[in-house]
């Protein structure tokens, strides 16, 4: 059995071996979601001032976001660049406009300092979900590429993400407001869950995918690209990857992540994936 390397906290794009890219091992399906995932990650600044808000009053929490953010947009910059090896019409920083100008939610446009979670606690349950997923799908993507640099990238990405989780996870728990119950955890969760098929990973989906001189005759629906990432960036995944998910979830909702619950979710979400991914 190979063991995958172990990635410590700090690297940077130097770290990388760039030069043992090879472009006959690149998946084309897989290509199409890394470089949605890479306008995603750079995209990190705009919850870095939200969550700054949010944690106004909190230097040591706010530090923390801050050097998140900036491994966030490094991940961005890393997946951007491995793209563009792999396809020298893709361009991050002129994809990234694009979406940019065209998805900001609410939230981030707005100043109020309160969470739109209710509360600082909800706002670091919410956050440790997306790490749970980020998490969960570049230690996918490490396991089913066979594309070297790809592959140490997403080690990379991964570990960071795991300890973003853990990260938030402990925030959470420092927090000095009342804590929040199973169920109040559970609907945070679930609302988390199901914002991802709102515009953010189907737009950034077509931005990266459809050149801007085909925009005309290639216009965004977000039903279909939604459609379209799905299939891309789930096809990585194997019933492992889900359970593990499953379990970072449901121990931040409270409950035993290798219980009867985080058992039965993850036959579910595994079931669920591979209907919408057929």
């Amino acid at each position: 059995m190979t063991v995958a390397p172990v990635y410590k906290q700090g690297w940077t794009m130097d770290d990388v071996h760039w030069s043992l890219f090879d472009r006959d091992k690149v998946d084309p399906l897989l290509l199409s979601a890394i470089k949605a995932a890479a306008l995603v990650e750079y995209n990190a600044p705009d919850y870095v001032t939200y969550l700054s808000r949010v944690f106004a009053g909190s230097p040591q929490t706010l530090a923390a976001i801050e050097q998140w953010g900036r491994e966030e947009s490094q991940h961005g910059r890393a997946l951007g660049r491995w793209a563009e090896l792999a396809d020298p019409e893709f361009k991050l920083e002129e994809a990234f406009v694009r979406f940019r100008k065209g998805y900001t939610p609410a939230h981030f446009a707005g100043a109020e300092e309160s969470s739109v979670r209710g509360s600082r606690r909800g706002e670091m349950v919410a956050r440790c979900v997306v790490e749970s997923g980020t998490s969960s799908y570049y230690t996918a993507i490490r396991d089913a590429t066979d594309e070297p640099v790809l592959k140490e990238i997403a080690g990379r990405i991964a570990a960071d993400e795991y300890r973003h989780y853990k990260l938030f996870y402990d925030t959470l728990n420092a927090q000095s407001e009342p804590d929040i119950g199973f169920w109040t955890r559970l609907k945070i969760a679930i609302g988390r869950v199901r914002e991802s098929d709102d515009d953010e990973l189907a737009y950034a989906f077509y931005c990266a995918n459809v050149p801007p001189e085909k925009e005309a005759i290639t216009p965004y629906k977000r039903k279909k690209y939604s459609k379209l990432s799905t299939q891309a960036s789930m096809s990585v995944y194997h019933r492992k990857h889900i359970q593990r998910l499953v379990q970072m979830v449901v121990k931040v909702v409270g409950a035993n992540p290798h219980g009867l619950i985080a058992n039965l979710a993850g036959a579910f979400l595994w079931h669920r994936l591979q209907s919408r991914t057929a």
